[in-house]
């Protein structure tokens, strides 16, 4: 069994909010002119872990099935004419390392995580298993326009970012607990996102042969 004590949590769901709305809900949050490096998904998982709690010393796991796709997207949309500040953006490091960066952070380790189906599973582990007494699991995704229509990018947009420890306290929110089972099936980032987002109590199956728990405070 591992069990995760939340100590904070913050989602970002804008819906139908465009990129371009988006980064100007966004820009405040970060350093003048730092934004015009990073990518919308990167501006959105970097609120998230400053909104989040993130300390030096943390660990932190980055969970995302396409990162960077939409960046991508739309580099090749800009041909014949390709635009240079495009393709500088969609050759940018992961969202987590953009905010990092541009905040000038150090943290204990550095966890990137990506699949499908198991993604969230994956994630949980990596941070149960981490030696790190605090653990920040983060992730999100951006939605595709015609990557999408292929099955390579998100149909919605979404960010999040949890400070999970080893240790209860008083102050907590809520906890996760993963737990061995006979069950099989798994959980989407995206369901898991939901999850977070409700703050209701769930009991599901996060992978085959293990299920979780999430009651809140």
């Amino acid at each position: 069994m591992f069990e995760l004590h939340i100590q904070s949590a913050f989602t970002d769901d804008p819906g139908l909010e465009g990129p371009a709305a988006t980064r100007e809900r966004l820009k405040g949050c970060f350093p003048a002119g730092s934004t015009r490096r990073m990518t919308t998904l990167g501006m959105m998982v970097g609120n998230s872990l400053a909104t989040a709690g993130i300390r030096a010393g943390d660990s932190v796991v980055y969970a995302s099935g396409y990162a960077e796709s939409r960046a991508l997207e739309s580099f090749i949309d800009s041909f014949p004419q390709a635009s240079p500040t495009l393709f500088q953006t969609s050759i940018q490091p992961s969202a987590v390392q953009q905010f990092l960066i541009g905040r000038q952070r150090a943290v204990g380790e550095f966890f990137p995580v990506s699949g499908g189906a198991l993604l969230c599973f994956h994630a949980l582990r990596a941070a149960a298993l981490s030696p790190a007494p605090r653990v920040l699991v983060c992730g999100g995704e951006e939605r595709g326009t015609w990557l999408l229509e292929h099955g390579l990018a998100s149909d919605r947009t979404y960010a999040f970012a949890i400070a999970l420890a080893k240790e209860g306290s008083a102050a907590d929110r809520g906890v996760i607990r993963l737990d061995p089972s006979e069950g099989g099936g798994g959980l989407s980032l995206s369901a898991f996102f939901d999850m977070l987002r409700a703050c209701t109590p769930v009991a599901c199956q996060a992978a085959p042969g293990w299920r979780m728990r999430i009651e809140w405070h």
